[in-house]
């Protein structure tokens, strides 16, 4: 039942794109129109881009590529905000949780990979290697 919904490619890659699209939104929102009262500022961004890899890497782009295009739009996005009113943009910190979130979804994508090919239903599960 996992194995068939993580093959639905098509369905993560349109969630990638709806988590993109809604940084984007939240990225570039005028200061005066953010709430107050959000959580830290960068596990924001860490907890963010972690979602947007991991479905970006579930949506069957290699791993270290699922990681490259995460983290560059991360810093595309950062550049962005520059033209947004009342925000800054271009923070390094920013970028750094946003490349480390999107690496924590690297390494639990590849996790992921490890068990479901070591389960004993896999199709690549040999019955020699016990």
């Amino acid at each position: 039942m996992i194995r068939r919904l993580l093959e639905k490619r098509w369905l993560w890659a349109l969630l990638a794109l709806a988590a993109a699209l809604a940084i984007a939104l939240g990225s570039l929102t005028p200061g005066n129109e953010m709430p107050k009262n959000l959580p830290w500022d960068k596990l924001n961004h860490f907890l963010g881009y972690a979602v947007l890899g991991f479905l970006t890497g579930l949506a069957g782009l290699r791993l270290w590529l699922a990681w490259l295009v995460t983290s560059g739009y991360g810093v595309i996005i950062e550049y962005a905000q520059v033209i947004a009113p009342g925000r800054y943009g271009g923070d390094p910190q920013d970028m750094l949780a946003n490349a480390l979130g999107a690496a924590l979804a690297v390494l639990l994508l590849t996790a992921l990979r490890h068990l479901l090919n070591d389960y004993p239903f896999s199709k690549n599960y040999r019955k020699d290697t016990q």
